[in-house]
């Protein structure tokens, strides 16, 4: 679970910095990669969600 929540850590530093170059300078391929790195969290995150309830339980 310790690896899940560098990695989901990792992908939000990614999509934090292009999302950013997207807003403030417009740039266009900036913003490629940010919406490309959401959609890796979209499925970290459901990951997590699964691993987190499984932890719950024991």
């Amino acid at each position: 679970m310790k690896e899940l929540v560098s990695k989901i850590q990792e992908v939000y530093a990614t999509f934090s910095t292009d999302a950013a170059l997207q807003i403030e300078k417009g740039n266009k391929a900036a913003g490629t990669r940010a919406r490309k790195a959401s959609l890796e969290l979209e499925k970290l995150m459901k990951e997590f969600r699964k691993v987190s309830l499984e932890e719950s339980k024991k």
